[in-house]
């Protein structure tokens, strides 16, 4: 049993004992300790590349601003490192591809000089194909990568000059491969598929998890659909602004805002059409106690106009810019149509927002899952999100009306009376209150869900 078992080690070592080359000198047992050195070397290189290519590109925007918050000649080569990928990337292939030549001829040089394949071929391929590869995976890849995904921080540091300087090194082998790239880059992403938002709609449908709370889904879908609305479809309507003349006097002004309790209020000149500023009204704060003759308009801060049309995504960016919180939106003959603020826009990601001096009006309630009952002033969009229904929906018939009120005008083409009832595809609107102007209340059955 037991020379069963010792049997095939035996074998093996008797094999690669027979195909040592037996004509070795002194010269030869030099040269093999020379290539030693020279293959722990090459070895120690690839790993070390290697390894830089990991801790590179896994660090995160906050450990490169710490790594390179000081002006040293690391942190420098740190921020030209991350600041240029492609270089980079390329100056880690160009360089291990060199080293890794290097390593299979050496170390074929090495083992030709130690044993003679003539009479057995297949041990040769084993040993100078199979064996080295796996040499270079496991040290010269795997295990360093590993350790530099652990360690991405001091490594990255430790390596960041001799990668710069390797950089500057192969700069004529890195430009060349950067512009090749850059060319099939610029192809493949004229070739690109781009997703349209119904496609990113439908992908989150489908990839959320059957316990993802119905709320994550809300603000995916709010998310996707962001850079398509305007402002139009989310400003408070000209009817409902809370603005203050400047000929008022102070002490009127003063109970308006108390009466309001808004931090900003715009300012007209005679009519809303005249918008002059907005007022803070944090800016009245040390005013307090001056008399009705005191002159309140010289806190008036600039106004920001904003057109209809405008998409929130780049209002949002604009708020974050100019650092402001509210927009005038004008019609397309300058005229006021509403005011639009940094809330509104959060509001379509997030829902209703309410701080402690919003009172808790009621815009709708829901009788059960397909009957609600709306103010008809209520913006066409939060009400598709009260129903949990698409908002374009009503793209077709809605042409340029924003509240409800407005798109069963559209629908029905004339002011409709108390209790009359207005169809459209799966919805039934049955408006319950009515005055001589406009629509004021409105009953909305969605019949798919009824």
């Amino acid at each position: 049993m037991e020379s069963t078992l010792t049997e095939p080690p035996s074998y093996v070592l008797a094999h690669l004992l027979s195909i040592i080359n037996p004509q070795l000198s002194a010269g030869d047992t030099l040269s093999l300790f020379i290539y030693a050195g020279i293959l722990v070397l090459l070895i120690l290189c690839s790993a070390t590349i290697s390894s830089s290519e990991n801790a590179f590109f896994s660090l995160t925007p906050w450990q490169i601003e710490e790594l390179t918050e000081d002006s040293s000649k690391t942190s420098d080569a740190i921020h030209y490192l991350t600041g240029h990928p492609k270089k980079l990337l390329a100056t880690i292939l160009i360089a291990n591809t060199f080293v890794n030549i290097a390593f299979v001829l050496v170390s074929t040089l090495t083992i030709n000089t130690i044993f003679d394949f003539s009479e057995n071929k297949i041990a040769g391929f084993f040993i100078e194909v199979v064996f080295i590869t796996f040499v270079i995976v496991l040290l010269g890849e795997v295990m360093p990568k590993i350790y530099a995904s652990q360690n991405n921080q001091r490594v990255a540091s430790l390596l960041a000059r001799p990668m710069l300087f390797l950089n500057r090194l192969l700069s004529p082998f890195v430009n060349i491969l950067v512009r090749s790239t850059s060319v099939l880059d610029k192809r493949m992403t004229r070739k690109g598929h781009v997703l349209s938002v119904d496609e990113l709609t439908h992908a989150i449908e489908i990839t959320a998890e059957s316990n993802t709370p119905k709320e994550e889904k809300t603000i995916l879908k709010s998310i996707v659909n962001f850079g398509n609305i305007n402002v139009k479809q989310i400003m408070r309507q000209r009817p409902d602004i809370s603005a203050i003349d400047q000929r008022l006097h102070y002490t009127d002004v003063l109970s308006k805002i108390k009466e309001w309790e808004y931090s900003r209020v715009p300012v007209f000149d005679g009519n809303l059409d005249k918008i002059t500023g907005i007022l803070y009204i944090k800016d009245l704060l040390p005013h307090l106690d001056k008399g009705e003759s005191y002159n309140w308009s010289t806190l008036i801060r600039k106004p920001y106009f904003v057109p209809e049309s405008k998409k929130i995504d780049d209002l949002l960016k604009e708020f974050q810019s100019k650092r402001v919180h509210m927009a005038i939106v004008i019609d397309e003959y300058g005229g006021t149509s509403g005011i639009a603020t940094m809330e509104d826009i959060l509001e379509e990601i997030f829902g209703e927002i309410h701080d402690e001096f919003d009172d808790d009006e009621v815009v709708y309630s829901r009788i059960d899952d397909s009957t609600f009952i709306f103010e008809a002033k209520i913006l066409i969009n939060d009400m598709c999100r009260y129903m949990e229904v698409d908002t374009d929906r009503f793209e077709e018939v809605r042409n340029d009306a924003d509240t409800l009120g407005g798109l069963l005008l559209e629908i029905n083409g004339d002011l409709p009376l108390p209790g009359e009832e207005i169809n459209f595809e799966e919805f039934r609107f049955i408006v319950e209150s009515v005055d001589k102007r406009r629509i004021k209340r409105v009953k909305v059955i969605y019949l798919k869900n009824e």
